[in-house]
């Protein structure tokens, strides 16, 4: 007897099952209760974005989590101040409603600006920086690193000959001699400039070795003094400008050729006018 298998799927035997008829559902799906209360709820987050949008640009909210839930906290500047209201829901829930207050124009009275002279002072202002520095603090208080630049040189050019300090004299020859100022060298007849503007105190002959001399007033116990002058050109009481000629170089005094001695006084002591130039 020969064994056949089949395989492949098996023949049905019969007729064909009838499709099963679609059933139209017709009856509504039963909605939840709550279910537009809740969709008419805003979460917290979404009432911090609300709110920052109604508070304008610049509004800054800040999100932090706290172990228990979620907390928001929003900073909300001085000059746009903002009312919250609470209205209840019908289920006793509350949405914070807010609406931010209108923020005020401000018109070209309301802004105040400093023009005083002070207030702009700059580099191209010496003037206005020494004015402003000896208005600031007593002069003899004053660093060196505050002082240097705030007066000008008393001439276009400034060779030095002899500085400031102890020296041996060129009139005996002695050492140990206190060099009051600082000398430059200059031709007779060359123009001596004013350091800073101020008031002429002094103009003549000085009887300690100065010769023709010129002292200017700056205020505050800040003064200069131009010595061995060929002449002056300026008289006392008057006001002079910042690099405006009150005199001309000479050797006058005790003097052993053309030159200018310059001196800087605070409160009538001689300092170092390097300090200041």
């Amino acid at each position: 007897m020969t064994t056949q298998i089949v395989r492949g799927r098996r023949r049905a035997t019969g007729p064909a099952p009838e499709p099963r008829p679609a059933v139209a559902v017709t009856a509504d799906r039963p909605r939840d209760a709550h279910r537009d209360e809740r969709k008419g709820r805003r979460s917290p987050f979404r009432q911090v974005t609300d709110f920052a949008a109604a508070s304008g640009v610049g509004q800054k909210a800040g999100i932090a989590l706290a172990a228990t839930g979620l907390v928001l906290t929003v900073a909300v500047p001085a000059t746009g101040p903002v009312m919250a209201t609470d209205t209840g829901s019908a289920a006793g829930s509350t949405a914070g409603s807010v609406s931010a207050a209108v923020q005020p124009d401000v018109t070209a009275a309301d802004a105040k600006i400093d023009f005083n002279r002070s207030a702009v002072t700059t580099q191209s202002d010496p003037d206005g920086k020494l004015k402003q520095l000896l208005s600031a603090q007593s002069v003899g208080s004053i660093t060196r690193a505050a002082s240097a630049g705030s007066l000008g040189a008393p001439l276009g050019q400034l060779k030095t000959a002899s500085p400031f300090g102890y020296r041996v004299s060129p009139i005996t020859g002695g050492s140990g001699e206190f060099h009051r100022g600082q000398d430059y060298a200059a031709q007779c007849g060359t123009a001596v400039l004013a350091a800073a503007s101020g008031t002429v105190t002094f103009t003549g002959w000085h009887p300690y070795g100065g010769g023709n001399r010129v002292v200017i007033d700056h205020g505050n116990g800040l003064e200069t003094t131009y010595n061995h002058l060929s002449s002056a050109s300026v008289k006392v009481g008057q006001q002079v400008t910042r690099g405006a000629t009150v005199a001309m170089s000479g050797t006058t005094g005790a003097s052993t050729g053309c030159h200018l001695h310059f001196e800087v006084m605070v409160n009538g002591e001689v300092v170092d006018p390097t300090g200041w130039l």
